[in-house]
């Protein structure tokens, strides 16, 4: 990951195990600031939370699995609202950080390494429809960090699995953006819809979302 320019006290801030609370106490500020620049492009993680909740209610799906961990803010909202949930995490410091955070909670299993080798791994031992939670801004494709090939890899795997009722939300659409030898976002909605012609495809708030029709 390439060196980000941050302020020292909050660098501080984020070495401490309360930053991932102090961190969560910041959503509702940020949602209503939103709101009041008139939801520009960028959602705040409240609606995020919210569309996970939405579409598993919708699909009537009790496991979430997470690509992108990061402080854990997603698990922390919707734990009580799913049966098991798994999360993936490739940086060793953040999957650390919240299998402590989350240790008392034994429906959340938060996976250390990379998701391109746990996904398949995951499908073999899940065996029901499950809701995924993807992270495009996790895979490198926006220009930041990671293998561009992943997020590809991973959606295969998931809209091929034998089990075809998955629904998959994939945040930060706009990552997908061509560069770095990716496809731009309509050419991925476009292939998946040549190969998968059972699956509805709609991008809205950023949040692509791939459900069975």
């Amino acid at each position: 990951m390439p060196a980000r320019a941050t302020h020292p006290i909050r660098s501080l801030l984020k070495q401490m195990p309360i930053y991932a609370g102090f961190k969560q106490l910041g959503h509702y500020p940020d949602y209503w600031w939103w709101k009041l620049r008139g939801e520009p492009r960028r959602i705040p993680h409240v609606i995020k939370q919210r569309t996970v909740i939405e579409y598993a209610r919708a699909f009537g799906l009790t496991t979430l699995v997470e690509t992108g961990t990061y402080y854990g803010e997603m698990i922390a909202a919707v734990t009580r609202r799913f049966r098991r949930i798994y999360s993936i995490e490739l940086d060793p410091r953040f999957a650390r950080l919240a299998q402590n955070r989350f240790r008392k909670h034994s429906h959340v299993e938060v996976i250390s390494g990379d998701s391109q080798a746990a996904v398949p791994m995951l499908l073999e031992r899940l065996g029901q429809p499950c809701l995924w939670w993807l992270d495009a801004g996790y895979y490198g494709w926006s220009g930041g960090f990671g293998n561009p090939n992943r997020l590809g890899s991973e959606l295969d795997a998931i809209l091929a699995d034998q089990i075809p009722d998955h629904v998959i939300l994939m945040d930060d659409a706009d990552g997908v953006n061509g560069q770095a030898g990716s496809p731009t976002l309509e050419e991925l909605t476009a292939s998946i819809q040549s190969a998968y012609p059972t699956r509805l495809i709609e991008v809205a708030h950023n949040i692509l979302r791939i459900t069975p029709r």
